[in-house]
């Protein structure tokens, strides 16, 4: 396993989120983007006056422009869920390269809230540069974005490797567990495995408790270099070791309905962190249905391929379990509102600062953020940790 000179030059400094049990937030837009941006450099002990670099899933020009920076480093990429990940690996590597010194990144939706005042553009989930060929090679024969497409992989999971529903229902049961030790999160009460089974179906195989939610939410994460972090507010989280990989866009091109790109994203991630899965304290995996969850525990290698099924049963993914998931309530039970990948930067930050209060996962030191994007298309992976040198 070769370690990469990537490991620990960059750390993530200050972070925050927000949600609300009633899954909507007061602030929309851009006001809540710059409010978030603002507490995540306070968190962090910096201002914006020390900012060289933006990421931004839309325009980082934009954003750059209404802060009133001009950064050395900028990075508009956009992969769907999996966009903040990717935005940490980048920001990184421009990092070490000494490209930039403070990188800031952001993301805030609030489709529950839109709900209530109607307003032009695209709709949520809508692919960068519109649907392209799934207009017409997809669309009209009735899939239904996107849970037809994670139907799709759950089915065939179930096919090759017996996979059944209940197994998939005890990753909502456990994610649950987690949430209800979390006063932010959209949904505390606890749920059984017949709770989901009864819940209404969706897109065959997949229950609407398989489902991630429809809420507001936002984040924001400060990065900068090792040897600055030292002298701030809080303790530095280190990146260890990242790798990004994608596959297909349209579901119908997915090379195997039962394997990810996290093959090759978790790979390339632990072998930079010189870490294995057995390494890990935390896994905070995207869980926009309950079989994504599953097919990360398998393609990461906390499990062997087909065995996602038996490894969950016993609720491990759960407090006090071998291997806490989604400690915060994940898409399932806390927020999502259209990307995840925030949150998981977030609150494996917090987790390995300590600041998790009843859900903390005690003496946690290396934590796993992996994002997933569009619909299992692209993965990003993120090794962080404590500690900066093996």
């Amino acid at each position: 396993m070769q370690v990469s000179g990537l490991r620990g030059k960059a750390a993530i400094v200050g972070v925050v989120d927000a949600a609300s049990p009633t899954g909507e937030l007061e602030l929309t837009g851009r006001a809540l983007e710059v409010d978030m941006i603002s507490k995540a450099l306070d968190d962090a002990g910096l201002t914006i006056a020390d900012v060289d670099g933006v990421t931004h899933t839309s325009s980082s020009m934009q954003l750059a422009e209404h802060l009133g920076i001009h950064p050395t480093f900028t990075d508009s990429t956009s992969t769907g869920g999996s966009s903040f990940e990717v935005h940490v690996e980048h920001a990184a590597a421009a990092i070490a390269a000494g490209l930039c010194e403070v990188v800031i990144g952001v993301y805030a939706s609030t489709p529950r809230s839109d709900r209530k005042r109607p307003r032009g553009g695209a709709g949520r989930g809508m692919p960068p540069g519109g649907m392209g060929p799934m207009a017409e090679w997809e669309m009209p024969y009735g899939l239904q974005a996107p849970k037809g497409a994670y139907a799709l992989s759950a089915s065939r999971h179930m096919a090759q490797y017996g996979t059944t529903s209940e197994q998939l229902a005890q990753i909502a049961v456990s994610t649950r567990e987690w949430a209800s030790m979390n006063p932010e999160a959209r949904f505390q009460d606890p749920i059984t495995i017949q709770d989901v089974l009864d819940s209404p179906m969706q897109a065959s195989p997949l229950h609407l408790l398989d489902c991630c939610l429809v809420t507001d939410g936002a984040g924001a994460f400060v990065m900068t270099s090792a040897e600055r972090a030292k002298d701030l507010k809080k303790p530095p989280v280190y990146v260890l070791g990242a790798g990004t990989c994608h596959d297909h866009m349209m579901i119908s091109q997915m090379p195997d309905f039962g394997t990810t790109p996290g093959v090759q994203s978790g790979k390339k991630a632990f072998g930079l962190a010189g870490v294995k899965p057995g390494d890990v304290d935390l896994l905070m995996g995207y869980d926009s249905f309950t079989i994504t969850a599953l097919l990360h525990l398998e393609d990461l290698g906390f499990c062997e391929k087909g065995e996602g099924g038996p490894f969950v049963e016993d609720g491990k993914t759960g407090p006090g379990g071998s291997l806490p998931m989604n400690t915060n309530g994940g898409g399932l039970s806390y927020t999502h509102p259209g990307m995840y990948g925030m949150f998981l930067i977030t609150e494996a930050t917090k987790q390995l600062r300590g600041e998790c209060g009843p859900r903390q996962v005690e003496g946690a030191e290396i934590a796993v953020a992996h994002g997933s994007g569009m619909v299992l298309s692209c993965m990003s992976t993120i090794v962080l940790g404590t500690e900066a040198s093996l």
